[in-house]
This record gives C-alpha cells, sequence and structure tokens, in this order.
C-alpha cells in the first residue's frame, strides 16, 4: 500500500455564526485565553496543562497554526469583533482517510445561557461538512458536564453511548464519557440564530 500524502494545511478562515464571529485566533489574545482558564469549569473540562500564562502562550501556538490540517480553531467574538472573546470551538483529530473529526469548545461565564455554544458547534459541523472530506463528527464529554450534554442536543448530534473511564480530566481522574456524533446528512439543527 502506498503511503498517503502529509494532510494539506488549513488557511485560517473567519466563519460568521449569527450575531457571533468565528474568527482565528490572535496573538494578542493571550491575555483573553488565560483569564478564561482562571474559571473552574473551562480549567476542570478542558484546561489539563494550562496552569500558568506561559502554558497559555503554548496553547495559543497551537491554536494559531492551522497548517498541520489536523485542526482549526477559532475565538468566537460577537460580530462587532470588539475584541472581547466570548467562547472557543475547535474541530481537532481531523483524520482525513477516515473522514472523521472532533469538535471541542468552551464559552466563559459572561457568555453562558444565551444559546451561544449549540449555534457556534452547529456553525463549525456546517463549515467542516463543506470544506473537509469529513463525513462524521464526534463530541465528548464527561458524563458530570451535563451542560456540554445539552450543547451536543442542541447542535444536532445523536448520542451514541458511554465510555467508561476514558479520559483523564484536569482532576487527575478518569471519567466517564458521552459520545455523541453528528453525519454530514443528519438534519441540522433549527437553531435561533438572533440577529
Amino acid at each position: 500500500m502506498p503511503a498517503l500524502p502529509p494532510p494539506s494545511p488549513l488557511v485560517p478562515c473567519t466563519v460568521q455564526a449569527g450575531p457571533w464571529c468565528l474568527r482565528p485566533w490572535r496573538e494578542a489574545d493571550v491575555d483573553q485565553l488565560w483569564a478564561a482558564f482562571q474559571d473552574p469549569g473551562i480549567r476542570l473540562w478542558n484546561g489539563g496543562g494550562v496552569g500558568s500564562r506561559t502554558d497559555a502562550l503554548v496553547l495559543l501556538g497551537r491554536r494559531l497554526d492551522w497548517s498541520t490540517g489536523d485542526h482549526a480553531s477559532w475565538a468566537v467574538v460577537g460580530r462587532d469583533d470588539d475584541g472581547a472573546v466570548l467562547a472557543s470551538v475547535s474541530l481537532h483529530s481531523i483524520d482525513r482517510l477516515q473522514g472523521d473529526a472532533e469538535v471541542g469548545y468552551w464559552t466563559v461565564p459572561s457568555a453562558r445561557g444565551r444559546g451561544l455554544a449549540g449555534v457556534v458547534v452547529d456553525t463549525v459541523c456546517r463549515w467542516a461538512f463543506a470544506t473537509l472530506p469529513v463525513d462524521r463528527i464526534e463530541l465528548c464529554h464527561a458524563v458530570e458536564n451535563v451542560a456540554s450534554g445539552v450543547v451536543a442536543r442542541k447542535a444536532g448530534f445523536t448520542h451514541e453511548g458511554r465510555l467508561r473511564r476514558s479520559y483523564r480530566y484536569a482532576d487527575g481522574e478518569k471519567h466517564d464519557e458521552h459520545l455523541w456524533s453528528r453525519l454530514a446528512q443528519d438534519p441540522g439543527p433549527a437553531l435561533p440564530r438572533p440577529a
């Protein structure tokens, strides 16, 4: 079997999502990224390894670089892009051979409860299905992170099951996770997209 060519790099792009804008991360976002990881929920469910501003710089460097073709990461801001980061969303573990990817996200406390996460995750799925050779996107979250299950359902994902002791989170414990998926042919959710 011949060796597969390396994946093509992805080109950072901006995507509109209702009243929000998904834009590539910027070096100037480091302080906001570090501030977000002061939230206990973000730190627990997303923050393994982000214990200092230097760690935040390293994470930001990975999110800035789409050249490997295996991930795309956006900062979510208001459409006017006043600079305030409201959320983060990443399509990662992109496997072009299998046509699979995973999605992950977080929202800052002040942006929660406004429907932002569901719209943003749905937007990234639509972008991926239209742009990449991907036909399945997975979303996994700790069983205890109930809010992520609500987001998955709102973003058009189907619950597939429970993965026992599948991932070690920032508390050092391996947690059971819920596994959700969305296929390219699944109907998109009818989410309100305020102007």
